[in-house]
């Protein structure tokens, strides 16, 4: 993938004000995926890719009114969705590049994002990005509402060895972005691979 974005925002743009509706039962799944990362109240967290904010009130709910919520993403009309279905309410919603954040380095506690490698133009130096802003010993949840195999499926492909989200694979991947996995879960329900930030 080149790193002219403009793709993936026309992409998303196309999709943004029906997307919810598209998926209307995803709700519990991010909510399950949030209530993993066993965040704190005061924590301040990224929801990096943020879409129309479907994380948002679960990651609001985790960290309380103390804590700092941001929901990033690089497609306006995505964010002008989630801010129309009052998710602007759970987080700050920040037009943003995730793979160059307006972000102090170890600034957060967290990072969540859902469904967001497969379109990293450069994953290993992105997830890097997100490791920058992310202190050591915070948590990283690469999340998805339905496996891999399952996924493809419903997108009429197969799945290939090279698929960044494979276990061997994605271990990999994260190590040398400044990450370590600490469990990977890939079953048709629902992918999830959490990693703590390297010291």
């Amino acid at each position: 993938m080149s790193d002219d974005h403009t793709h993936v925002q026309e992409f998303f743009s196309h999709r943004a004000a029906d997307w919810d509706s598209r998926f209307p039962d995803d709700g519990p799944a991010y909510a399950a995926a949030v209530a993993r990362m066993r965040l704190r109240a005061g924590d301040r967290v990224l929801d990096a890719g943020c879409g129309t904010g479907r994380a948002l009130p679960p990651l609001r709910a985790a960290v309380g009114a103390a804590g700092v919520v941001i929901g990033a993403d690089l497609t306006p009309a995505m964010l002008e969705a989630a801010a129309g279905a009052g998710r602007d309410r759970d987080g700050q919603l920040l037009l943003a590049d995730v793979t160059g954040l307006p972000l102090r380095a170890r600034s957060l506690d967290a990072v969540f994002a859902a469904g967001l490698v497969a379109h990293l133009p450069n994953p290993a130096e992105n997830l890097g990005e997100l490791a920058r802003v992310v202190r050591p010993g915070g948590t990283l949840a690469l999340f998805h509402p339905i496996g891999r195999a399952a996924l493809a499926a419903r997108q009429g492909r197969r799945i290939t060895p090279d698929d960044l989200r494979a276990e061997a694979n994605l271990g990999p991947l994260l190590a040398g972005s400044g990450w370590d996995m600490t469990s990977y879960v890939d079953e048709d329900a629902r992918f999830l691979a959490l990693a703590v930030r390297r010291g």
